[in-house]
């Protein structure tokens, strides 16, 4: 004999939320290491081929005897940078996604220009900061869509 337990409609108890299970868990934690290592490599050979081509410089960087780049950027904020924006940016339906997007790029957009004011950062005097712009709108998507390919391939 088999007895069925049914929650009545009418109960006031709620249903417990189904728990993530470890799997999906180390699944993402797997997709945000594996899209921050990438954005640190992006990061760091962009830097290299355009501080190679003279096109900008870092003229207070760590290290400056053996690294050409800022490090500290590009193996530390823009990893950081870029889990952040993918906590954020997945909660976010598409359209604002885009808006966000476009919104950050502007801001690193503006940044970069005051970086460049302080020192930090010097381009050469061709360089169009728009190229900042797209560059980094095609970054963050390119960081986007590498995390729903891993979210979804592992």
């Amino acid at each position: 004999m088999m007895i069925t337990v049914k929650r009545s409609k009418k109960s006031s108890l709620r249903s417990s939320p189904k728990k993530q299970s470890f799997s999906d868990g180390s699944k993402n934690l797997f997709a945000y290491g594996i899209v921050a290592l990438f954005a640190s490599l992006v990061g760091t050979y962009l830097d290299l081929i355009f501080v190679g081509k003279g096109m900008y410089h870092f003229p207070a960087r760590l290290f400056p005897e053996i690294f050409t780049i800022n490090i500290v950027f590009t193996l530390v904020i823009l990893p950081l940078f870029t889990i952040l924006f993918l906590l954020v940016v997945k909660k976010i339906q598409p359209f604002p996604r885009f808006i966000m997007i476009l919104f950050i790029s502007t801001v690193i957009f503006f940044i970069e220009q005051f970086t460049e004011h302080l020192g930090w950062f010097k381009h050469h005097t061709e360089w169009n900061h728009a190229y900042s712009l797209l560059g980094y709108m095609l970054f963050l998507f390119v960081v986007w869509k590498l995390f729903i390919f891993l979210s979804k391939k592992s």
